[in-house]
């Protein structure tokens, strides 16, 4: 919709100088202001088509405009933009009735082509969730990967799609899960979740359905399962992939018919819930190894939601860290902070139990030690506890580094130990195939500069054996090859 007139306020001076620039070029009428005040007035004049705005103005915020704006002009949309970059910033966007949300610092081509869309098909947004909604903060991180999340978790919020998370053990899936229920349309009914790889396979229909009395040796009583217990709310399917086939041909019907009966029942029982399913695994090999089905994969994956490992986003462990500290005090535990030097080497260490572990680590720091300061050298010595602390430090990288199999070994006796007293979920032997199996083929496309003829030749592999491994566990070629 080309000359349609873009209204954009920011009270910083080269963000509107840039978007001017941008917005004209690509056949916009752009008008530009540093206050609410001038923007609320040229919308109350009824100009502008579309408008773009920062969160933070000198005179007014602008999530206290948007309800006036949605009340005066519901069909115009706004795009909000903001340096706050949360997950209670996106959602906060979304249920105050802007269009979308994009966090500081932004793609402009992706800005235009918001814009863009907006204009083709402007949309409503719902109504606003209660203020008392906003404490708290469900999902920590101002990284990239962490904004996109949001982003997409704010658009689902008042939707009733089916989601697939996938994601390392420890990154947050049924955190994710519960977010999107509580800030959803469904926050007012039961967010109900279980576990396939903690239930024995053979009680997992009963556990997923409810059973009749006699339906089977020692079912004394009638029981109720979890599609019921989660009726008109959310049911969280966890580990997904461990899930039985025939217990997978019952969830498929419920997905396709919106029934289900009970084992040992006869009369179908109509449902209305949610489905959030979660996995580790890679779905796709196990359907090709027989283990899963296609048509049920696809009725789950309507909406793909991958979790990034907390080495893919080290820069949020300082803000991670801030809220295990403040969970921790609120649950009587001392007070304490963790200086700049210890943040610098947590970024470094690879976090094999992902945010899990490092929320252990954190919650066992702030109750063994009495230090205040959480310094470098108590976290050097609860990461590396078998190597001395001058071993860290003066050890040269290629006399003193550990051969593949100590560090394979060293590594999953963190990952194992960062389950406490429980154990990390089955299927474990795949998993950690195909973690190591990542960082391999990455190395070598890095060392080749990108030529797969000669990272197949070094890694001993049939080209296309590379390809399909590349394509499967979606190593990135383009990265790779501009980091040698």
């Amino acid at each position: 919709m080309t000359g349609a007139t873009v209204l954009v306020a920011d009270d910083d001076a080269a963000i509107r100088t840039v978007l001017n620039q941008a917005l004209s070029r690509a056949g916009y009428d752009v008008r530009i202001t540093s206050n609410a005040a001038t923007l609320w007035r040229w919308i109350a004049a009824g100009e502008g088509d579309i408008v773009v705005t920062d969160v933070v103005m000198p005179d007014e915020n602008a999530f206290d405009l948007l309800p006036r704006i949605k009340k005066a002009r519901p069909d115009l949309p706004v795009l909000v933009m903001s340096a706050q970059n949360t997950f209670m910033t996106a959602i906060k966007a979304s249920e105050k009735g802007a269009y979308d949300y994009l966090p500081k610092p932004f793609d402009l081509t992706e800005l235009i082509a918001i814009v863009g869309r907006a204009l083709a098909e402007p949309k409503k947004k719902p109504a606003r969730l209660d203020d008392d909604a906003q404490d708290g903060m469900p999902l920590v991180g101002r990284s990239a990967a962490m904004q996109e999340i949001y982003r997409v978790l704010a658009r689902l919020m008042q939707t009733d799609l089916t989601l697939m998370i996938t994601g390392e053990s420890g990154t947050g899936k049924e955190l994710v899960a519960r977010a999107l229920h509580d800030y959803g349309k469904r926050r007012n009914g039961p967010f109900v979740a279980i576990n396939m790889a903690a239930i024995p396979r053979d009680l997992i229909e009963s556990e997923l359905f409810g059973h009749e009395k006699g339906a089977f040796t020692g079912a004394q009583t009638r029981s109720t399962g979890r599609f019921e217990q989660a009726e008109g709310g959310t049911l969280f399917l966890d580990e997904i992939g461990d899930m039985p086939m025939d217990a997978q041909t019952r969830l498929l019907r419920v997905l396709q018919q919106g029934e289900y009966t009970t084992v040992g029942g006869r009369t179908p029982i109509r449902t209305d819930v949610r489905i959030v399913a979660a996995t580790n695994k890679d779905l796709k090999q196990s359907i090709n190894q027989g283990l899963f089905r296609e048509d049920l994969y696809y009725r789950l994956n309507v909406v793909p939601l991958r979790l990034p490992p907390l080495r893919d986003r080290a820069e949020d462990i300082p803000d991670l860290v801030r809220h295990f500290v403040q969970q921790a005090e609120k649950e009587g535990l001392d007070a304490k902070r963790f200086d700049q030097e210890a943040l610098e080497l947590m970024k470094t260490y690879p976090w094999p139990g992902n945010v899990r572990e490092l929320e252990n680590l954190v919650r066992r720091l702030t109750a063994l030690y009495p230090q205040d300061v959480i310094s470098r050298e108590i976290i050097e010595a609860e990461l590396r506890p078998d190597v001395p602390d001058s071993a860290i430090e003066k050890a040269p990288v290629h006399s003193g580094a550990l051969t593949i199999a100590q560090a394979v070994e060293e590594n999953m006796r963190r990952y194992f130990a960062s389950f406490g007293d429980g154990l990390p979920p089955s299927g474990l032997y795949d998993r950690v195939l195909a973690e190591v199996e990542h960082p391999l083929i990455l190395a070598a496309l890095t060392a080749t500069r990108g030529n797969q003829i000669k990272a197949a030749d070094l890694l001993g592999l049939n080209r296309n054996t590379l390809r399909k491994k590349i394509r499967e566990l979606g190593v990135s070629v383009y990265r790779s090859s501009r980091s040698a």
